[in-house]
Parts: C-alpha cells; structure tokens; sequence
C-alpha cells in the first residue's frame, strides 16, 4: 500500500485540477469525489474532496478555500524521455497559467511543476567540465527545456 500521497488543497478548483491533470497524463483516472451536503462547506453537491491517480501515482485534493495557496517551494517533477512529452506537458500544463524559467512552471490553479528531460542530471554532471558547463548555460537561457539544444552544448 502506498504509504505517501501527493495532497493538493485548492480554494475551490479541487474536481477541476484534478480534470486538467486526468487529461493531460496517461493512464490517470479521478476515482473518488466526496461531495458536500446541506450542510456541509460550498455549494451542495460541490466537490469537497478528489482522489485520483496520474500515470499510477495516487493524488488527493482537497477544497480548502482561500486562505490555502501554492509556493514555488514545492513542485511537481515531470521526468520525459523525449521532446515530444516535453512540448505536450509543457503545452497543456502551462496553459491559463505562468511560463518560468528551466523547465518550471505554474498551471492555471498556481500549482509549479517541473518539466524536464530526464537526461538533464547527465549533461549537467558530464565528465567534461566544460560540457556541463555548457549545458547548465543552455539551460539557464530557456524557458521550456529544449533537449537538443542542451545536448549540442
């Protein structure tokens, strides 16, 4: 049993993050929403609670309102084998949201995320010296990490 979850608390966009991200990674599902009742927090039948699973990994958000918000001292690691899953999480993640520097940015309900190609840590601690440092230069000039480009560094 997984004993560590990933716990998301939105203002009240808790049902649509969790929709954003079932769509954009593959074999992800939503797989419990609690509701509100009469009396409970929100609008009878919002969404108070989601359970729900990105590419296996379990996620659980939560309706807290506004006094919850996110930092960029936590993100989301994206590791992507090729340009292609790069451009495609980049795209859609970033999309209403705020494009950063070096792979990072913040979707629409302000949570960061990491988009990275997985051979970075290599390139970055290349046995040339000059070659990593060459990339770690690419990499500070980009915005959405480009993976040809840092490895002709």
């Amino acid at each position: 049993m997984q004993k560590i979850t990933t716990f998301l608390t939105f203002n009240n966009q808790a049902e649509e993050a969790a929709t954003l991200y079932t769509s954009v990674f593959k074999n992800s599902a939503i797989t419990h929403v609690s509701r509100s009742g009469d009396a409970g927090p929100g609008q009878p039948g919002s969404a108070m609670s989601v359970v729900f699973q990105l590419d296996g990994q379990p996620f659980y958000a939560l309706n807290g309102g506004p006094s919850f918000s996110f930092t960029n001292g936590i993100s989301l690691f994206i590791s992507c084998e090729t340009q292609e899953e790069i451009d495609h999480f980049w795209e859609k993640l970033s999309d209403g949201g705020e494009k950063g520097q070096c792979g990072w940015l913040k979707d629409r309900f302000g949570v960061s995320w990491q988009v990275v190609p997985s051979a970075l840590g290599s390139l970055l601690s290349h046995k040339d010296p000059a070659k990593a440092k060459r990339a770690m230069a690419a990499m500070l000039n980009m915005t959405k990490l480009d993976i040809a480009a840092l490895e002709q560094a």
